[in-house]
């Protein structure tokens, strides 16, 4: 990261867009992240990323084995824009190469089920380390990969006839508990890194100026000249 050409760029955003990125990107976090395995309606995956925004989730990993992943720009509101997507698709099994690469950097893998001898939301311990939160498809839930690859199983506890929340539902409701655990928590390091930081207001920046490549092409060119 080079903090000349970021100090660059962010001299083109407004003193209020920079004011708005410092108080956002103060409240993101990597402590958490969800995994959206095969959504194949656009309006729950919309929403989920609409969510994730909200609730200061700023990775979101996406299985594409059946499904191709498709967002509403009407439902998410452009929340897309600032959050970091990775998406799994090249590989034969794509649900094992999420958990595993998930695995890799230090992720506890659970998976949002219905079933009855899971976790429940309000006994989750989101202290234990870094959580990666499944959620599956609309009809058939987590695959069976998933299942046999999840560290732990949580669910929200319900009270009425019907089995199960809609996904983005799910995701909110767990979301939104889980969060405020984590902020609320004196001995979580949930922020993200000062490099991580920089890294993504740079990625923020050339989403949000228009011709970015050009005026970064300007500021090489300025200091070969020094």
């Amino acid at each position: 990261m080079d903090n000349k050409l970021l100090e660059y760029l962010l001299s083109y955003l407004t003193p209020q867009r920079q004011e708005l990125f410092e108080k956002v990107i103060n409240k993101r976090t990597r402590h958490l992240t969800v995994v959206l395995e095969d959504i194949f309606q656009k309006q729950n995956a919309s929403a989920v990323l609409r969510t994730c925004d909200c609730f200061g989730i700023q990775d979101v990993h996406i299985i594409e084995d059946r499904n191709e992943f498709q967002v509403n720009r009407e439902i998410a509101m452009g929340a897309s824009k600032w959050l970091s997507l990775h998406k799994y698709n090249s590989k034969e099994n794509n649900a094992l190469d999420a958990i595993q690469t998930l695995k890799k950097q230090g992720y506890r893998i659970v998976a949002t089920t219905p079933h009855n001898n899971d976790l429940e939301l309000q006994d989750f311990d989101i202290t234990k380390g870094k959580t990666a939160l499944v959620f599956g498809s609309e009809l058939p839930g987590i695959t069976e990969t998933i299942m046999q690859e999840a560290d732990e199983f949580l669910k929200i506890p319900m009270y009425g006839f019907t089995e199960s929340f809609n996904i983005s539902v799910s995701a909110a409701i767990i979301l939104h508990h889980l969060t405020m655990k984590m902020r609320d928590s004196k001995d979580l390091n949930w922020q993200l890194s000062d490099a991580e930081k920089d890294e993504l207001k740079m990625e923020w920046i050339r989403r949000t100026i228009k011709r970015s490549e050009l005026i970064e092409k300007r500021f090489w060119e300025e200091n070969k000249k020094k």
